[in-house]
């Protein structure tokens, strides 16, 4: 079977900012064809793209990405069924992602706070609202979630941002999805230099007061570049398709 693969180009010229900061919040650069370019990581294109969805989609057919999924399946469980406890609910929740083979535990430094898995977890609201089903079925019976339906649930009904972009569990490799979308970093067509940005703020009823001196409230420096920058993205509409079930 032949794959399609749709390859997206796109030229996009920004202003003087800082999109994407690096560890000491200067803008992120790479050097290709010898020069130093502005450069854009596409985990920062996904998150932009993840919340222009918002824009587009009905929640239900998005996901979320969190570690703290017990919160989150508990929330659903206390919303279904109005008898359930918040204790009850969470502890139902942690019983059926464990048996679906996510490992959660409670964090550091915070002593009775719900459980978290150990990673960000991507799940798609109706496997979130799924699993919540599971849990309470489990509760009300009184027994164990079944480890083969919880799995099951995970594996399916997966939302668009999640067959786009993916998914890996390093704990159950059978629950991962693989992406259908590749987004490259953007960087710029042209070599660029940082910039730099000195400013002052003024203190408002500091100015106001007449025996006060003249100096600014704050001062500060911040890096700025401006660039065009080249996009590149691709889609495999056959892995899209799989993903999604159809």
């Amino acid at each position: 079977m032949e794959n399609t693969i749709v390859d997206i180009h796109i030229l996009q010229t920004v202003p003087p900012s800082n999109l994407n900061r690096d560890d000491t919040g200067s803008p992120k650069t790479a050097t290709f064809g010898g020069v130093r370019r502005a450069r854009v990581s596409s985990q920062a294109w996904k998150r932009a793209t993840r919340q222009a969805f918002d824009s587009y989609l009905n929640t239900d057919e998005l996901g979320i990405r969190t570690k703290r999924v017990v919160e989150v399946v508990a929330a659903e469980v206390e919303r279904d069924n109005p008898d359930v406890t918040a204790e009850q609910a969470q502890a139902a929740a942690k019983d059926v992602l464990v048996a679906a083979g996510i490992k959660v535990a409670e964090p550091k430094g915070k002593k009775g706070a719900p459980a978290e898995s150990g990673y960000l977890l991507f799940l798609s609201a109706q496997q979130v609202s799924a699993l919540a089903g599971l849990a309470a079925e489990a509760l009300v019976a009184g027994e164990a979630p079944d480890k083969k339906a919880a799995q099951a649930l995970v594996r399916g009904k997966n939302s668009i941002d999640l067959a786009l972009f993916g998914r890996m569990v390093a704990d159950v490799t059978d629950l991962n999805v693989d992406a259908s979308c590749q987004v490259a970093h953007a960087l710029s067509t042209h070599a660029i230099e940082t910039e730099y940005d000195y400013f002052t703020a003024v203190d408002d009823q500091k100015a106001a007061t007449a025996d006060e001196d003249a100096g600014a409230g704050m001062i500060g420096t911040v890096e700025f570049d401006s660039a065009t920058l080249y996009r590149y993205a691709t889609i495999n509409v056959n892995q899209l398709r799989q993903n999604l079930g159809g």
